[in-house]
């Protein structure tokens, strides 16, 4: 744990060391208020909710995810940095989880600092800030179980924009798998089992009944267990770099 901790503070402190996170945050904040205002009609749908916030997210983490995670590895394998890296006296799970937590508390920073939409939703009426809390933890999931992914494909090259291009392609196919548009193609010739099973695996499906304010431990056990799918990909990945 000493050592997942100390990778931990190196890397978060290496976000902020340059302007990387400041243009991440300001782009995130702005995006998430462009598209909830005007394309999620926040005000002409008169309900006091973060529906039309909270519904973007998993296409809003297409693009910021992808960018986020796209330097976790590629850019240790680019500069030459990985060798010396690995040479330190950690295992191979602690510099992989310990790069993932920091990332993925970058972007729970990010995600917190949407707090003045509480905030103006509240003033504005009475929402079910039970719900509302409950879909900040499942964005929260969603984000982590996004950047697990970039993760694993940013240490399988030293190219951040093959690793940006290829996580948002993962991503797209793990968030639209469950969208009536891929379900409907399905519909007709697929079996019944193949269209449940392609819906399982969307996070609209699951991150949509945790914005519904009930926290399933199946949806959550589904996160956490891509998650730990693509860390373990991770560290073997790496592992395989370093035998070379």
């Amino acid at each position: 744990m000493r050592n997942i901790l100390t990778i931990f503070r190196r890397e978060l402190a290496s976000y902020f060391a340059t302007p990387l996170a400041y243009v991440f945050i300001v782009i995130f904040l702005v995006l998430a208020g462009v598209l909830t205002f005007f394309l999620g009609n926040f005000f002409e749908r008169g309900q006091a909710d973060l529906q039309s916030f909270f519904s973007l997210h998993p296409w809003l983490y297409l693009v910021l995810i992808p960018a986020l995670s796209m330097r976790l590895w590629a850019e240790e394998r680019k500069s030459g940095t990985i060798e010396l890296f690995l040479t330190l006296p950690i295992r191979m799970t602690e510099a992989v989880v310990g790069k993932f937590l920091a990332a993925w508390c970058f972007a729970g920073i990010a995600l917190a600092l949407t707090f003045p939409f509480w905030i103006t939703v509240n003033f504005l009426g009475r929402p079910d800030n039970g719900v509302i809390l409950a879909s900040y933890i499942g964005s929260w999931l969603m984000a982590g179980a996004l950047l697990a992914v970039g993760a694993c494909v940013s240490a399988t090259t030293k190219n951040q924009v093959i690793a940006f291009v290829v996580t948002a392609a993962l991503a797209f196919v793990f968030t639209a798998a469950g969208s009536s548009i891929v379900l409907g193609m399905l519909q007709g010739w697929a079996p019944e089992w193949l269209i449940r099973g392609v819906a399982h695996i969307s996070f609209l499906g699951h991150f949509g009944a945790i914005t519904r304010g009930v926290i399933d431990l199946r949806d959550v056990f589904y996160f956490v267990s891509i998650i730990i799918a693509f860390l373990a990909a991770n560290a073997i990945l790496v592992d395989v770099e370093k035998a070379e």
